[in-house]
């Protein structure tokens, strides 16, 4: 056998494995999906889900339909936003820190949200468009400030970092000075919550997924020559500069609506393209499978928030709580492979 022979045994092998791990993913949200509209303090059997949510009335069929129908929904495209945003961050800049909440966008966002709430007494639509507004120009600010020269991923990062610290501090100082019930309403944004999600939530982000999904799909090609290096990638006859704004536009406002839709869940972005690398093995993974896993870790710990730990939690909660263990390990290893 022919090592071009080879070379495409394993890449159809790989494309077979990234395809089984989809698939499985697509059955796991389905069944949590499933079993965040059947599960609460009003329990409807999962038989009876089909009939309810194709026209059925009643108690059940409000509960089902809307409260905890636009919560699940909300929670989905929320991953989804969230794991494809992480993933062109991390593959774009070849740093596995580079994330939309660890680099300063969702505390852009964060700071907006919480100026909004604390110094107008917005609520709703006007929290969640200050959210964008906030991570749109948080992602701006940091782009411009690492660009000379070119973008380099630790470059970004540390200039991310900074950002987000001089942000994060905005929001300290506003959580201290407002008043009580103000601070309470703020705090319960900032920690990521899928509480009180309406069709009015899930309507916008549905809407900027489809314009911003395909749009990822279009420049994954560009994505992987960027991921061979600038040299190598003009080689390839890209447009370099071009292809990476791009790319960071698209993962900004993935990021952007999928925090104002839901607050700054936090280490979601930063936790689902590794996952579902280790998933895919040495198969190439596509963008596919990490927009699966976000939703999956989005609606998992959703469930588990209200479900399974004796009193009901933000979501926010419980993905901090498995992401922050997972960000010390990465600093810790990528510190002794000399890499921080």
């Amino acid at each position: 056998m022919s090592a071009v022979e080879v070379v495409a045994a394993a890449r159809r092998r790989g494309a077979v494995r990234a395809r089984t791990v989809s698939w499985l993913l697509l059955v796991a949200i389905v069944a949590v999906f499933a079993l965040s509209l059947a599960v609460g303090d009003f329990p409807v059997p999962l038989g009876d889900l089909p009939g309810l949510l194709l026209g059925g009335e009643g108690r059940a069929a409000y509960v089902v339909t809307e409260l905890r129908l636009p919560r699940a929904a909300t929670g989905v495209l929320v991953g989804v936003a969230f794991g494809t945003s992480g993933a062109l961050f991390q593959r774009l800049l070849r740093n596995p820190l580079a994330s939309p909440d660890v680099i300063g966008v969702t505390q852009g966002a964060s700071a907006a949200a919480v100026v909004a709430i604390v110094l107008f007494g917005a609520a709703g639509p006007v929290v969640s468009a200050a959210a964008l507004a906030g991570a749109l120009v948080a992602g701006a600010t940091i782009y411009l400030l690492a660009r000379r020269g070119g973008v380099h991923g630790y470059r970004l990062v540390l200039v991310g970092v900074g950002v987000g610290a001089v942000l994060s501090s905005v929001v300290s100082y506003l959580m201290t000075w407002a008043d009580v019930p103000l601070a309470q309403q703020a705090l319960v944004w900032l920690t990521g919550n899928l509480n009180g999600r309406s069709w009015d939530h899930v309507v916008p982000l549905a809407a900027a997924l489809a314009v911003l999904l395909p749009a990822a799909l279009l420049q994954s090609r560009a994505l992987a020559g960027l991921q061979l290096g600038d040299d190598t990638a003009a080689g390839l006859g890209l447009r370099v500069e071009r292809s990476r704004v791009a790319l960071l536009l698209v993962a900004v406002a993935l990021a952007a609506f999928a925090t104002a839709a839901a607050g700054p869940i936090a280490f979601v972005a930063f936790v689902a393209d590794p996952i579902a690398s280790r998933l895919v093995g040495g198969a190439r993974a596509g963008l596919v499978p990490a927009e699966l896993t976000g939703a999956l870790v989005v609606l998992l710990g959703d469930f588990v928030a209200q479900h399974l730990l004796g009193t009901q939690l933000p979501v926010g909660v419980v993905t901090g709580a498995v992401g922050a263990p997972y960000l010390l390990w990465l600093l810790a290893t990528a510190n002794r492979a000399g890499r921080v």
